[in-house]
């Protein structure tokens, strides 16, 4: 009943005065404290009246052992047996209903002490049909291991057929008792215990907080540092080369930073509920930590990344703009040097030997005109890798200069050819030195090295070329005079002279005259006599001048238009 002291009373009654007096105390005490006591005096107890002092044994086991018993609102007897349900519920051969039979195998016993201290006894081991065995093993731990006196004997649950309630009550409340002072002290240690783990969940959470936002802005600054640091070469490559390493930046990296500052600020966000939740201090994290640094950190990555982006795109733009300059530059000036070329092969001019030098010094200038044309190429595909499609500094494209190249071989081709054929026309090449040679040992009958002017006159007559008496003394006396004799070198000159100029005036005019028979004028008949194809026969036709006063067939004065061609 407490440490109440009851005042002075006999210690050693041996008058039945004194035992009264000290019943009497006792009754007195108890009644002070709230217990109804009725028909039951100091003689009664000192007589030894069993059944009232029973009886006021249970009114006080009722009153300080199971009144103050409380489960879910329901007091005393309910309470009780509410509470050792649910510590018995999960066991299966366990079923109390009350507190009669429910408790004679031993097994509801045996159950609550497994319950609050299993490591006691081996539940499962138990064998459930020994009544006895059972009751007896709880009995004893109850009493060894955990202070509750055995109030009952083995036999007053197993061996009758209903165990006294309130007996049994009064022993069962031990057992409340006693793990509810257990339960108490568990849960004071369960609730400082829970206090130690949210500590130290704060403190560890407050360490991860503190941990990744140092570790987010370190990087935030390492890479604003790196950009700063970055210089571009110049050329197309590196430029895109920086704009993928930019993108796969926002693609992975920035991404994991974002992650990691929304992470961040919802653990700070946890922190201050949990703190806030016990009724805790506010975490204020250290200097430069806050969540006010990381978004100020975070708005200078921002602006960071604006200013290098704008700068890779200024870079690209620049390159693009200078390979337009370059490519303009180059190729406008080789389209010059082409016209230079175009006009100088255009002003050729004098004779064909002068013109064929002037070509070959032109031809000379073609590999250059490669080389060039090779390096507008080089900075074409520059501006292809860079994805430069307009230029306003050129009209020309690496196409065009080609082209134009290309016109420009050809004409200088062309140009060779004709004055190729022009001076084959004029000096057609001497393809019968063989024949003449021949025919020059075939005369030189005395093998002197030298023919006579009757030898001369019938050698060239082999050859077809015949000539008046006349003519051929003034040939060979022109031989002679400047060979000294018709030697074989001389004979070869004549001929090659006779067959090569075929386009002299004087040949000319003898040529007409030879088909016109002498007359000073030619008919379109003369000329199909001559066996002329009829392309050379309509054009003659056409530029010769008709004679005047001719009558039947056109007449055609062909010294008149022979004096206007060579003028």
């Amino acid at each position: 009943m407490g440490d109440t002291s009851l005042g002075r009373y006999n210690k050693n009654p041996r008058m039945r005065i004194q035992k009264a007096e000290n019943v009497n105390k006792a009754l007195e005490f108890i009644q002070s404290r709230g217990v109804k006591l009725t028909n039951i005096g100091p003689e009664d107890i000192i007589d030894g009246n069993l059944k009232l002092i029973l009886g006021m044994i249970w009114t006080l086991v009722l009153r300080f052992t199971i009144a103050d018993i409380s489960e879910e609102g329901l007091s005393a007897k309910e309470g009780l047996l509410l509470w050792c349900q649910r510590k018995t519920a999960p066991y299966n051969d366990v079923n109390v209903q009350d507190f009669t039979v429910s408790w004679s195998d031993g097994l509801a016993l045996c159950a609550l002490i497994h319950c609050h201290r299993p490591e006691l006894l081996d539940y499962d081991r138990l064998d459930k049909s020994d009544r006895h065995a059972n009751t007896q093993l709880a009995f004893k731990i109850a009493e060894e291991h955990l202070g509750i006196p055995q109030l009952l004997e083995v036999e007053d649950l197993c061996d009758v057929a209903r165990p006294d309630e309130r007996s049994v009550m009064t022993y069962i409340a031990s057992f409340f008792h006693a793990f509810s002072s257990m339960d108490q002290a568990v849960t004071v240690s369960r609730r400082v215990e829970k206090f130690a783990e949210l500590m130290h969940s704060v403190w560890v959470s407050k360490n991860d907080y503190e941990r990744r936002v140092r570790e987010l802005l370190s990087a935030v600054l390492e890479t604003q540092a790196l950009w700063a640091a970055i210089k571009f070469t110049g050329t197309y490559p590196d430029a895109k080369e920086h704009e993928s390493n930019f993108q796969r930046y926002k693609q992975t990296t920035k991404r994991t930073w974002v992650t990691e500052k929304q992470d961040v600020t919802t653990l700070f966000g946890n922190v201050q509920t949990k703190l806030r939740t016990y009724g805790l201090r506010e975490y204020v994290p250290p200097l430069g930590l806050t969540l006010a640094d990381l978004d100020a950190a975070w708005n200078a990555l921002l602006a960071s990344e604006a200013r290098r982006h704008r700068s890779i795109n200024a870079q690209i733009r620049e390159i693009k703009e200078a390979l337009r300059k370059k490519f303009a530059a180059l190729a406008n000036d080789y389209e010059r040097r082409l016209r230079v070329v175009s006009s100088e092969l255009a002003a050729i001019d004098g004779p064909l030997e002068e013109q064929q030098e002037q070509v070959a010094r032109l031809q000379t200038r073609i590999p250059d005109l490669s080389e060039a044309l090779e390096r507008v190429g080089d900075v074409d595909v520059e501006c292809k890798a860079a994805n430069v499609e307009e230029n306003d500094y050129t009209v020309f494209t690496l196409q065009d200069l080609a082209f134009e190249l290309e016109l420009v071989v050809q004409s200088l081709s062309k140009k060779i050819a004709f004055i190729d054929n022009q001076a084959s026309l004029l000096n057609p090449p001497c393809t019968n030195r063989q024949q003449f040679e021949s025919t020059f040992r075939y005369f030189d009958k005395d093998e002197s090295n030298t023919l006579e002017q009757s030898e001369v006159t019938a050698a060239l007559a082999s050859l077809g070329i015949v000539y008046s008496d006349e003519d051929m003394d003034i040939i060979y006396s022109q031989l002679v005079e400047d060979y000294g004799a018709i030697t074989y070198e001389a004979f070869i000159n004549l001929l090659v002279e006779i067959t090569e100029d075929q386009t002299s005036p004087a040949q000319l005019r003898e040529s007409f005259r030879g088909i016109a028979t002498d007359k000073p004028f030619v008919t379109e008949l003369d000329l199909r006599v001559a066996h002329l194809p009829q392309s050379a026969i309509d054009y003659l036709k056409e530029v010769m001048p008709k004679a005047e006063n001719a009558v039947g067939e056109p007449e055609y004065d062909y010294e008149a238009w022979l004096d206007d061609v060579f003028a």
